[in-house]
């Protein structure tokens, strides 16, 4: 059964502690799939991916469907990936129809109003239907 972890910020960016979640799932032999609220938003994954941390560097691309796709962290949008992920990184705010294809989903919850509310919105989802939840609070 998939294993769910909400992501609680106090403060800063979605986009930068997905960056943080990736590369430590990389280092850990995993493969991503970033999920994103739009195409806008992958756009800007896909260059943060390369800029968050000097000196760092995760092997990614963006997810385009029927493309054999050879980097370990994919970043889409639109559509489930048919590739094999182990973990899936949502930045959208809803959940993704084809979460429970993923071993691990992270939900990145931002700090403002709008974001917390989708954020609970999402938790009762997971919990009603019986998903292992964990929440960690990040300060900052």
């Amino acid at each position: 059964m998939t294993k769910v972890d909400f992501y609680i910020l106090a403060s800063g960016s979605r986009e930068h502690t997905a960056c943080k979640l990736a590369e430590k799932a990389w280092s850990l032999g995993h493969r991503i799939y970033i999920h994103t609220a739009s195409p806008a938003q992958a756009r800007h994954m896909d260059e943060l991916l390369w800029v968050f941390r000097e000196g760092s560097f995760l092997p990614h691309e963006p997810y385009q469907a029927g493309r054999d796709c050879d980097s370990p962290i994919l970043v889409g949008s639109d559509e489930a990936p048919d590739t094999d992920s182990d973990v899936l990184i949502n930045l959208a705010n809803d959940v993704p129809l084809f979460f429970s294809r993923f071993l691990r989903v992270a939900e990145v919850v931002g700090a403002d109003h709008d974001a917390r509310r989708s954020g609970r919105e999402r938790f009762r989802f997971y919990r009603d239907r019986g998903y292992p939840l964990d929440n960690h609070e990040l300060k900052g």
